[in-house]
């Protein structure tokens, strides 16, 4: 109970550092708060899932592996975002319907049709690492055509007198809340687990219910703070990104 309890103000604090300091660097690099959801933020909170299915894969528990991503990926559409629509009705960015969305079916289709035949092999992950790669290239890359006026406003924003207005100071409060934000989950994740075999349950269904779950705490929590921040293209651009990194990567 005392580790539950831990691991959730842990998830709470380091979503508040993470949205914050998100929120910050976007104005301070002129970059969209939509850029920053789908990259730093989504790759930072996906972090659990990846550690997870990386360890379980190493460890030869492939049905967690899978069960991980293909079962975060769905509490990430119809919870978190669901959620989060309840708590503020979630205007949806343009560019999310256009690439992001596309890139994400996309991704959940050449997940399926690689896994059709039983497994996945080391060609088929380097292809997809490199899928991801190129992605976040071209995010990137797309991120730098801001106008002029963002580039601008953000100096503005930037130049102030408050102790986070620095990049230090803002790539500090990400780091924070990144690892506060992995070892809250962390923490869940484990005692859940223990409890799980303890009744007997088979390995996919825990890596599909409790393990890609708790690994999907920290977008539950950044997504659900970001919202009621007002911030939130970094709210969708998390839930949207975690998905094509859980994929791809």
């Amino acid at each position: 109970m005392l580790l539950f309890l831990f691991g959730l103000a842990a998830l709470i604090l380091g979503a508040e550092l993470l949205v914050r300091g998100a929120s910050k660097l976007a104005l301070s690099l002129g970059i969209s708060p939509l850029v920053v959801g789908l990259t730093v933020v989504a790759f930072g909170t996906s972090a659990p899932e990846l550690a997870v299915s990386v360890q379980s894969a190493w460890a030869g528990q492939v049905d967690i592996a899978l069960g991980n991503v293909v079962g975060s990926n769905m509490f990430n559409i119809l919870f978190i975002l669901g959620l989060s629509a309840l708590i503020v009705p979630l205007t949806v960015h343009r560019q999310i319907i256009r690439q992001e969305v596309p890139v994400m079916t996309g991704a959940s289709l050449l997940l399926w049709a690689m896994a059709a035949d039983g497994g996945i092999g080391r060609l088929e992950g380097l292809a997809l690492a490199a899928l991801i790669l190129a992605y976040t290239a071209l995010v990137i890359r797309q991120s730098r055509r801001e106008t002029a006026a963002s580039r601008t406003g953000a100096e503005t924003a930037g130049a102030g007198g408050a102790w986070d207005a620095s990049w230090g100071a803002q790539a500090l409060l990400l780091l924070a809340g990144l690892a506060l934000l992995v070892i809250g989950s962390r923490w869940l994740v484990r005692a859940a687990v223990d409890f799980a075999h303890y009744l007997g349950v088979s390995e996919l269904i825990i890596g599909l219910t409790i393990v890609s779950i708790g690994t999907s705490l920290p977008e539950v929590a950044t997504s659900i703070l970001a919202a009621l921040r007002g911030e939130r293209d970094i709210a969708v651009g998390n839930a949207v990104g975690s998905n094509i990194f859980n994929i791809l990567s």
